[in-house]
């Protein structure tokens, strides 16, 4: 039996590792690269509180967020009555701030991550096509871009909202349908680069037809630059939908939301300082961590930025 050295690996438990649970080991492996970027992990901790409290946030409330209190208007942070503390102070009706943040951000994180979701996928699809298959193809879906790009986002957002009806699955919908451009664009350059790679050569002298070379073996390709865009575009759509809620363009009440949180303490603000603070540092936050996560995933995932380092 050949003997291996302290620090050697037997070739066979390679094998067995390698073999077991793949899956898994590229788990620990991001896992790993995450532990090792203070920026990443930090975007990662904050990403799953915030996502934490929009999936059971509703339960966890110290005070109802709809349930007024008028002896309690206007209460500074660590105010307490017969009821409890209120942490972060009341408002104009005497809710609980910490509690409406809270439950706000159920409607942040529903609105960032399903408004992404719709914008990647069409955004994705129009890039692998508009790529793909080139010609007047390409030259009609990128002069649609172009025309939804010089369109000020407000104008356009007024003009769907004064057609739909104002509300939340219409904000998604105006977030989602007006934020595919920048993936269409972005997937479109890589599937340029990546449909004159000798696999794909290969793929058409096999004869594969045109729909299993784009999603089988040009998408997994380029996917990682719609994964990467995708985590930074979240905060944007957040922060999108608190600049549409505090402009009275967004959710309408009595949805709690960040934004009309913003909107409803704007009057008050001298006299009472917490209640827009407190929701302006809760969007601060979110935004910061899913674009510190954001980044680290384009460090991980993005060939040339690893290259680089």
């Amino acid at each position: 039996m050949t003997a291996y050295a302290k620090n050697e690996l037997d070739p066979s438990r390679v094998a067995r590792l390698v073999d077991v649970k793949p899956q898994q080991s590229r788990l620990l492996a991001f896992w790993s690269l995450l532990r090792r970027s203070p920026v990443g992990m930090i975007g990662f901790i904050i990403v799953v509180i915030v996502f934490s409290l929009a999936l059971f946030g509703a339960f966890i409330t110290p005070h109802s967020a709809m349930e007024n209190n008028l002896r309690a208007r206007y209460m500074p942070p660590g105010f307490s009555n017969d009821k409890g503390v209120y942490t972060l102070g009341t408002d104009q009706l005497g809710r609980d701030i910490f509690s409406r943040i809270i439950v706000g951000s159920s409607v942040s994180v529903l609105v960032g991550v399903v408004s992404v979701l719709i914008a990647g996928t069409i955004g994705v699809l129009v890039g692998l096509v508009s790529g793909f298959f080139g010609g007047w193809v390409d030259n009609l879906l990128m002069r649609i871009a172009d025309g939804l790009l010089s369109i000020p986002f407000i104008v356009l957002v007024v003009a769907i909202s004064g057609v739909l009806s104002a509300g939340l699955g219409t904000l998604i919908l105006i977030l989602g349908l007006t934020g595919w451009v920048t993936y269409a664009r972005v997937i479109r350059g890589e599937v340029l680069k990546a449909r004159e790679m000798e696999y794909i050569v290969a793929a058409y002298a096999i004869g594969q037809s045109r729909f299993n070379i784009i999603f089988r073996h040009i998408l997994p390709n380029v996917i990682s630059s719609g994964i990467i865009l995708a985590a930074s575009q979240v905060g944007v759509a957040i922060l999108a939908e608190s600049s549409l809620s505090f402009l009275g363009l967004g959710v309408k009440p009595p949805t709690v939301t960040w934004g009309l949180m913003l909107a409803d303490g704007r009057q008050y603000i001298n006299s009472a300082w917490w209640m827009t603070t407190f929701p302006g540092i809760a969007i601060t936050i979110t935004v910061l961590g899913v674009t510190f996560l954001g980044d680290w995933m384009r460090d991980v995932l993005d060939p040339n930025v690893r290259g680089r380092n």
